[in-house]
């Protein structure tokens, strides 16, 4: 709701048995405690120093180098008590000054040394609760850090990565005493699925598969052994609400990516938001946005949880965007769909979303044969979150205009391995303006209110504040702040490489700060150079950008 300032409200849920698990619902204030800011994802601050007539002042007051320039910066960094908790690729964590960017500590983790089945080297944030600080490592351990010295105090394996082919590279989730972590491997032949880990002592918990096995709901829409090596990765961050006790999350694609023919059916619950009951893994709701998906498009993306009125009726809702460039909004309660909209112009897969949710003409790969889609698998969106400010009560995020060839191949799935059932080429096609875009949307029915353009695709994620602000950056190392009510550029900052992380703000001894890490790393797993030649030289080094008022 325009100029309705939402207060902040705390709510201190019991947690380990050596401290106690912090939960925030709405803005952030002081602190930046969670991956999306609070549990309900909205990645935006209620912080008010730095806003639209003070931001053309904000200058550099200090920066941090990881030392990583492979793989890029592509965390969040978590602030609590006037301390900072940063990840780099390769898993290295750093405890810093939030206030003078000294660093406290810092912890490397030891990979193995032949990691070629690894996919890519980022790590996207850690979680922080109590006295420990947990991460998820590229060789699919989880490790729990001391707070206060970096000391690793319990590691536990979630499954060997020979096997699976798959690794942590999300922010793990902290729900009361529980540390919950997703993993990658949804181009593998891999069975996905989410796990919770005590918190204190690193014991399995629960572990909730996203691809049923034989006699559990939802097995009968896979064909044959299909299941088996079905996908269905969990790779991002989830949201929590604790007033109805569920934990969301967002489910992968199916494996063959682009070849069904093998696993006939809806392919549950790849490409679905679920809703578990955190103390037991139960399944208690699911949203499939697409089923029997052959494009790769992931809904593994952010869940943002919230409050509105549809039809006159107070309703609490999730909204989620996947990589086939739509949004989708339903009741977080029951799973009920309310409504999707598209975040991208140039999009063939379907020609639309009918009023139940259902896939209106769907436009498939061929067998053996090219066939142009749009967007490219590197999404109408990709993994960068966006951001919901309750002033305007408008979401903001991006969208990536760029297509693809693929076609469509049988494909005998091995264990662990890629499993694509297809290849594809970034493609020029006709009458395609390939770029990038930042808008402001309303949730509820997608009606667009300002769109800022790039010549390039926009990796990095949305910060509102109550400010009017929005931060962000771009493939050229711009950080800049827009009016949120306008989309008009009030401020930038040249950071040297591109933005693939997320933004933050906090304050210390009441000085507001606006972070943001700058480290572009391998383009997008190389699709970029590909259509943008000129962004093999967006790289340089992983550096940590905090700026502030004089």
């Amino acid at each position: 709701m325009p100029g309705f300032v939402f207060l902040l409200s705390a709510l201190i849920l019991a947690g380990p048995a050596a401290g106690r698990v912090r939960a925030q619902d709405g803005p952030t204030g002081a602190d930046w405690p969670h991956y999306g800011g609070s549990y309900q994802f909205w990645r935006y601050s209620s912080l008010d120093q730095v806003n639209r007539k003070t931001v053309k002042k904000l200058v550099p007051v200090w920066a941090f180098q990881t030392g990583i320039v492979d793989g890029g910066l592509q965390a969040t960094p978590i602030v609590l008590d006037g301390v900072m908790y940063l990840t780099s690729s390769w898993n290295r964590v750093f405890a810093i000054d939030a206030a003078t960017g000294d660093e406290i500590w810092h912890y490397y983790y030891e990979n193995p040394r032949q990691i070629g089945i690894i996919y890519s080297p980022w790590n996207r944030g850690v979680a922080v609760s109590g006295p420990r600080v947990f991460m998820g490592t590229l060789d699919n351990y989880v490790v729990a850090l001391d707070r206060k010295t970096g000391r690793e105090l319990w590691k536990v394996n979630v499954e060997d990565l020979r096997q699976c082919g798959c690794n942590i590279t999300g922010a793990p989730l902290v729900v009361k005493d529980k540390v919950i972590v997703g993993v990658t491997g949804g181009d593998s032949a891999h069975r996905g699925y989410l796990t919770a880990f005590d918190a204190a002592t690193g014991r399995l918990v629960w572990r909730f598969y996203t691809i049923p096995g034989p006699g559990e709901k939802g097995h009968e829409t896979w064909e044959g052994d299909s299941w088996k090596y079905g996908g269905g990765a969990t790779w991002m961050t989830g949201s929590y609400d604790p007033h109805l006790d569920l934990l969301y999350w967002g489910v992968g694609n199916p494996a063959a990516d682009f070849y069904g023919g093998d696993r006939r059916g809806s392919n549950l619950y790849t490409d679905s938001v679920i809703a578990l009951d955190p103390d037991t893994g139960e399944l208690k709701w699911y949203h499939q946005q697409i089923p029997h998906d052959v494009w790769d498009w992931d809904s593994a993306y952010e869940c943002v949880l919230l409050d509105l009125r549809v039809n006159g009726r107070d309703r609490k809702l999730l909204l989620n965007t996947n990589k086939g460039g739509y949004t989708y909004v339903v009741d977080r309660t029951t799973g009920e769909f309310i409504s999707a909209w598209p975040v991208v112009d140039n999009l063939n897969w379907i020609e639309g979303v009918g009023p139940n949710g259902e896939l209106i003409g769907r436009n498939e790969p061929v067998l053996d044969k090219a066939k142009l889609i749009c967007p490219s698998i590197g999404g109408g969106r990709q993994w960068n979150q966006g951001a919901y400010s309750p002033r305007t009560g408008w979401y903001y995020t991006t969208g990536i205009e760029w297509c693809q060839e693929v076609t469509a191949r049988e494909e005998e799935p091995q264990e662990g391995m890629n499993f694509f059932g297809g290849v594809f080429k970034l493609k020029e096609a006709p009458g395609v303006d390939h770029h990038g875009h930042l808008d402001a949307y309303d949730p509820l029915t997608g009606k667009k209110h300002w769109s800022y353009r790039s010549p390039y695709p926009f990796l990095a994620s949305q910060l509102a504040t109550a400010g009017d602000l929005v931060f962000s950056g771009d493939a050229e190392g711009l950080f800049f702040a827009l009016d949120a009510l306008t989309g008009r550029k009030l401020w930038g900052f040249q950071t040297g490489s591109g933005h693939r992380g997320s933004a933050i703000t906090y304050s210390v001894a009441g000085r507001q700060y606006i972070a943001t890490p700058s480290g572009w790393g391998s383009a997008v797993a190389g699709l970029m150079p590909q259509l943008w030649p000129e962004t093999e030289d967006f790289r340089a080094g992983s550096t940590l950008f905090v700026f502030a008022l004089p």
